[in-house]
């Protein structure tokens, strides 16, 4: 339920003050921040069955663009928060150029295709994934939102967290919760509050940005156009939107950029600025900074409270559903007994690292794209052109090689390494699956919203022991068989899906494999399928909730004749 503090006029006429939000007393998990992240984190515990509220200082969604692209990872994770591909309008982005004024083109991305069911890389409108996570979010009956509510403080006890929210005009409410998660943006008080700072570096260069609609001559892609004089990223998007970033030139004012003459100026390659609608002008400094820890205690940073990422790589939002996905599902593991509190300590494990990685490309590409003269520009743009010319050192970079991969080198998974494609700590591959009744389904819709135990070509179930079993079902557990395409056996079995693409068989193991896969789709622990009772057991144990082996048959040998 989301709670908007308007003005309703009474029956006298008079126009009362804003009712004060009812909110409750005692919650799980309080997010402070209903931006998409917040909302993502808020969507996905209150589909693990968490008690949640989420707040926000704003009042109403911030109605223009901000964060314009999303890849195949993000839109799996909102696949995950229960976001439909026909909830959210996208642009899928046919390949990514870059381009210098003396050499032409000397890089290029493919993004063309789709990976994990996903296109590679859509360009979106941030308020309406935001309309939407918010609607999806006011469909569940343990999650409540109130907008307009503004955390003050917070102090952190042994087994929870007492939060101080000023309700407006004076208004103030405590809040009892387990756990607290900042999504906070940039400015996070939730940050300061924990005395967490921001490490790393701020980028000396202003950059103008100009949303527009009704651009004359559209493009369907995005292209960086490198020129040291101004370099300018241009892209398009959804609702015949596109996007221009300016940076300034040495002396150039916020005010003279943002003026209308100045817009008009810079728009008119383009086409005529007076067929043109400007959205959104606004001149940013981009960060590139990370926090020395996602979590404190009880309390927890995600997204840019946590780090922000220069925009050269499109990885800002990416980032902060990543950390929505990983940690979502720790805590509602150990709020429901699933699991011991020390799992929480493995987000930072696995998150920091990945974004820190992730701003490494992006300050790389700040440096492809900003070149500080025309000299660094000739030098480096060439040198790309140049290394075009080897082939494999061509599809490292057009085939996204140069991307940091989400696998994690350590965290909540078994360590060691699987003769086979999968690996531990990394994420699942996805494909299209068909049920024994005809259905077909993404196969992280298949697989459900907890832990499972995937058998490919051979059912699992069938090597559990009766303990074994019952301990993985208290921990949250499924078991799901993936066939080959073809093998449709004769039971009726709901948790029995084809492969129709060969993602699984052959593409990523072999048949009679298994393996057991994190609500986040990040593989924990795999092996023979044979070895199910093992593989089970020691991803238990893992997670804090231990079963001991079944004892050895006590049955006297049978004599020889």
């Amino acid at each position: 339920m989301e709670i908007n503090l308007h003005m309703d006029a009474g029956r006298d006429g008079c126009v009362p003050g804003p009712a004060a939000p009812v909110l409750p007393g005692v919650v799980d998990v309080l997010v402070v921040g209903f931006g998409p992240v917040g909302a993502t984190v808020a969507n996905l515990l209150a589909r693990y069955g968490v008690r949640v509220l989420v707040v926000d200082k704003a009042t109403a969604i911030f109605m223009a663009p901000r964060a314009i692209a999303l890849d195949n990872e993000a839109l799996r994770i909102l696949q995950l928060a229960g976001v439909a591909e026909s909830d959210l309008e996208t642009v899928a982005i046919p390949y990514v150029r870059m381009r210098s004024p003396y050499l032409g083109e000397f890089g290029r991305i493919n993004t063309l295709g789709s990976i994990d069911g996903h296109p590679k890389l859509v360009t979106f409108y941030q308020p309406e994934l935001e309309r939407c996570l918010r609607w999806r979010l006011g469909q569940y009956g343990c999650a409540q939102s109130a907008a307009g509510v503004t955390l003050k403080a917070f102090a952190e006890e042994q087994d929870f967290v007492i939060a101080s929210l000023d309700l407006g005009q004076g208004r103030m409410q405590s809040v009892k919760t387990r756990y607290l998660v900042g999504a906070d943006g940039a400015g996070s008080l939730v940050r300061q509050l924990v005395g967490q700072e921001f490490q790393g570096k701020t980028f000396a260069e202003d950059w103008l940005i100009v949303d527009a609609k009704g651009v004359p001559r559209p493009i369907d892609h995005v292209e960086f156009i490198c020129n040291h004089r101004r370099p300018t990223p241009h892209m398009t998007a959804p609702g015949g939107r596109e996007r221009w970033e300016f940076m300034l030139r040495p002396g150039e004012s916020r005010e003279d950029m943002e003026s209308e003459a100045r817009i008009r100026e810079l728009l008119a390659p383009w086409g005529s600025p007076e067929q043109m609608v400007v959205e959104r002008k606004a001149v940013y400094r981009f960060h590139a900074r990370v926090v020395n820890a996602f979590s404190r205690g009880r309390v927890f940073l995600a997204g840019d409270a946590a780090h922000i990422t220069p925009p050269f790589v499109g990885q800002g939002l990416v980032a902060g559903l990543r950390d929505a996905a990983n940690l979502s599902w720790k805590l509602a593991w150990v709020i429901h007994g699933r699991a011991a509190p020390q799992i929480l300590d493995s987000y930072d494990q696995e998150r920091r690292p990945h974004a820190k990685a992730m701003i490494d490309l992006a300050k790389f590409m700040g440096k492809l794209v900003m070149p500080r003269n025309a000299g660094i520009a000739l030098l480096t743009h060439g040198m790309m052109r140049l290394l075009r010319l080897v082939p494999a050192l061509r599809a490292y970079f057009e085939e996204l090689g140069i991307k940091p991969k989400n696998s994690f080198k350590r965290g909540l998974f078994v360590n060691g390494c699987s003769p086979v494609k999968l690996r531990r700590g990394a994420q699942l591959p996805q494909g299209w699956v068909r049920s024994p009744t005809g259905e077909t389904r993404l196969s992280d819709d298949a697989l459900g919203m907890g832990l499972t135990l995937v058998g490919f070509g051979r059912d699992a179930r069938e090597a559990l022991d009766p303990e074994t079993a019952a301990a993985w079902a208290a921990a949250g557990g499924t078991v799901v068989q993936i066939t080959h395409r073809g093998q449709r056996l004769h039971l009726a079995d709901n948790n029995r899906w084809e492969d129709l693409e060969g993602v699984f068989l052959p593409g990523a193991v072999p048949f009679g494999w298994a393996a057991v896969v994190r609500p986040d789709r990040t593989i924990l622990h795999d092996g023979l399928a044979a070895e199910a009772p093992r593989l089970v057991r020691e991803s238990l144990a893992l997670l804090g909730v231990p079963v001991a082996a079944p004892a050895p048959s006590l049955r006297a040998p049978v004599p020889s004749v």
